[in-house]
Order: C-alpha cells, then sequence, then structure tokens
C-alpha cells in the first residue's frame, strides 16, 4: 500500500531515508520549500511536487519598480520577511532644528545606505527618527543593527554647535560648527562676528558637503545632501540648514542645502523648516526673532530583487 505524505509540510528542503519499516524522513535544507502531496507508488517511486516560494516581506508602502520590491517607511513600524535574504537599505535620521537669532542652522540626520544586508525570516522593527524643533536635536533612524544618528540642532548668537549625524553651524559669538559623525554627514559651517551689527550665522552640515562659513552678513549655507535612487527614482536627502544672519547691516539669509535643508529666515522671519522624510536640517532664524526651524523627520527604505 502506498505511504502519503500529507500536503502543508513546510521544509527548509528534503531529503528521504526509507527505513527498514518503510518509514520515509523528510528532512531539511531547501529554503522556502513547501509540500504539496508526496506519494511513494507500490515499486517504491517517490513524487515530490514542491512549491518553491520566493523571498518576500511585509511593511511600510510597498511599491515596485526596476524589478525591486521597495519598502518606503515614512513612520516607525516592522519589516517582516518570509525567510531569509538580502536586502538593500537606506535609513535617515531626523534633523536637527535651527538656531534663532543668527544662530547656526540645523545640522542634516544621518544618512547610511548599503547593499546586500543579510535579514532572517523574523520580524525587524523600523525606527523613524522626527526632526527636532528649534533649539533640539533631531532624532535617530534604525533598521536592525543600522542606527543613523539625529542631526544637531542651531543654537541663538552665543551658543555652541552640537555635533550628531550632521553638526550644526556655529554661532557668531562661539563660532565654530559641529562635528558631523564619519560615514553619515559633515561639519556645521563657523559663526562669524566682527562687533556690532555684522554677524552671521554658520550653515548645517549635509550629507555630502560641510556647511558654509562665512565673513560677510549674509548666513552660511547648508551643507548639501546625497542622492539615492532606492525608492525608484532618485531623491535628494540629507542637506542642512542654513545659518542665520542680521538684517540691520545689509546681507541676507542663507540657503538650505539640497536634500530638504530649511533656508534661513528673511527680514523679521523664523527659520525654515527642513523637508519632510528627507532628514534635513531646520534653518536659523534672523537678528532677534529667537525661533529656527524645525528639523526634517526621516526615512527608512528597504528593497529586494522580486
Amino acid at each position: 500500500m502506498p505511504t502519503i505524505i500529507t500536503a502543508g509540510d513546510a521544509s527548509n528542503g528534503l531529503a528521504f531515508a526509507a527505513g527498514n519499516d518503510g518509514a520515509v524522513t523528510i528532512q531539511s535544507g531547501l529554503a522556502g520549500a513547501k509540500v504539496d502531496a508526496i506519494s511513494i507508488a507500490a515499486d517504491g517511486a517517490v513524487t515530490i511536487p514542491l512549491r518553491v516560494f520566493p523571498f518576500s516581506a511585509t511593511g511600510g508602502a510597498i511599491t515596485y519598480s526596476g524589478g525591486y520590491t521597495i519598502h518606503t517607511f515614512t513612520t516607525s513600524g516592522t519589516f517582516t520577511p518570509n525567510n531569509s535574504g538580502n536586502v538593500d537599505y537606506l535609513v535617515v535620521a531626523g534633523g536637527g532644528g535651527g538656531g534663532g537669532d543668527r544662530g547656526g542652522g540645523g545640522g542634516a540626520g544621518g544618512f547610511r545606505t548599503g547593499a546586500g544586508f543579510a535579514v532572517s525570516g523574523s520580524a525587524i522593527t523600523v525606527t523613524v527618527g522626527a526632526g527636532g524643533v528649534s533649539y533640539t536635536i533631531g532624532n535617530n533612524s534604525v533598521f536592525s543593527e543600522i542606527t543613523s544618528l539625529a542631526g544637531g540642532n542651531g543654537g541663538n548668537f552665543a551658543s555652541a554647535a552640537v555635533a550628531g549625524g550632521s553638526g550644526s553651524g556655529g554661532s557668531p559669538a562661539t563660532t565654530p560648527g559641529g562635528a558631523g559623525t564619519a560615514g553619515q554627514g559633515n561639519n556645521g559651517g563657523t559663526g562669524w562676528t566682527s562687533g556690532g551689527t555684522s554677524s552671521s550665522g554658520g550653515g548645517g552640515g549635509g550629507a555630502g558637503s560641510s556647511g558654509q562659513s562665512l565673513t560677510t552678513n549674509n548666513g552660511g549655507a547648508g551643507g548639501d545632501g546625497l542622492a539615492n535612487s532606492y525608492s525608484g527614482t532618485s531623491v535628494m536627502y540629507a542637506g542642512g540648514g542654513a545659518g542665520g544672519w542680521d538684517d540691520r547691516a545689509g546681507g541676507g539669509p542663507g540657503l538650505g542645502g539640497t536634500g530638504g535643508g530649511g533656508n534661513g529666515g528673511g527680514s523679521s522671519q523664523a527659520g525654515f523648516p527642513g523637508g519632510t522624510n528627507t532628514g534635513g536640517g531646520g534653518g536659523a532664524g534672523v537678528e532677534g526673532v529667537s525661533v529656527g526651524g524645525a528639523g526634517g523627520s526621516g526615512i527608512v527604505i528597504i528593497r529586494y530583487l522580486s
């Protein structure tokens, strides 16, 4: 009488061993295989219909482009693969808030990317860092063991700059920009003052370049970010926020770095915020305006071959 092995057995592979009593053992080894119905005929022939399921996952907003399945997380969530596989990732942290009153621009959130990262069939928590409000550092973004550090926040006329994924711009009275983190971002620009009404804040660092340092009344430009195409199109991320300036002696506001950096505030204006889900730093406010723009929130993108 034939031995029937029922459908639905999940295995990591199949190997058969027949004992003296005619029993058949199924052992694991082939990832993603399922047994539909295995039968052993009277002559001992074994039929093994297999269905092999390709690597896939749930979590985030799922799109498809260029032969890849793309999971985009604009808020925190969970990435759950169906089994082991390799993925590419982009992890951008939240940008730092800009300073006020001629302070430094906010630093961009840390920017990390990689390919061929091994994952198992277990759920992975994804954290998307929020941007910091004015005078406040951003928040880290995390995927598995990959952590991108928050952007440093700008301060006011006399505040020290803050390190981060990218550092904030320096203030006129304390001058040096904040340090960026190697492999994630760059330093903020230096603040400047000649005394009286001539002063400006340094631009926040970006993933692609340091913030601008000027010796004029113009606010320093934010450092530029970097492009990444894991979303299916090329997008710039992690630009630094612009430094503040003094409108009592001419000059003008700085521009945020490409990749979501916020511009500096114009006359009587607060700084502008960094771009949502870019990790851009916030721009700094003009003299007499104590509020800078908030940093932009971060993003996590995971892709794999479909």
